[in-house]
């Protein structure tokens, strides 16, 4: 009796449930298909000394927009393919390789320079 609803008939209040768990329902599924299509941006790990002042020799000798972070582990398995690991910072020279493949790009890991492939690279 103290609700608010207390004095409503029964029917009506029963009406106001549903339509609000109706509501409810449709906000929850909107929210579900919206989680699932925005990917999450990746989180930001801090550089280490190290390759902070690698990242800061690969901007000033290839600009801050050639900039590419990797986004899982490479394993080069080709000649002149690099490894490198997850978060590692890389500068894009070429956005294809020698035959014209856009799937592989020529990269400056501040030192070595090698293929590696496109998918696993994300602007940095």
């Amino acid at each position: 009796s103290q609700m608010p609803h207390g004095h409503m008939p029964l029917p009506s209040f029963r009406k106001m449930v549903e339509d609000a768990m109706e509501q409810s329902g449709a906000q929850l599924r909107t929210f579900c298909q919206t989680f699932e299509t925005v990917t999450p941006s990746p989180v930001t790990q801090p550089l280490n000394p190290a390759e902070e002042r690698k990242v800061l020799s690969l901007v000033s000798k290839h600009g801050p927009d050639k900039l590419y972070q990797v986004t899982s582990n490479i394993s080069g398995s080709k000649d002149l393919d690099l490894t490198l690991h997850r978060g590692q910072i890389v500068a894009l020279l070429q956005s294809v390789d020698t035959k014209g493949n856009t799937n592989r790009w020529l990269v400056d890991a501040g030192g070595p320079r090698g293929f590696v492939p496109a998918g696993k690279l994300q602007p940095y």
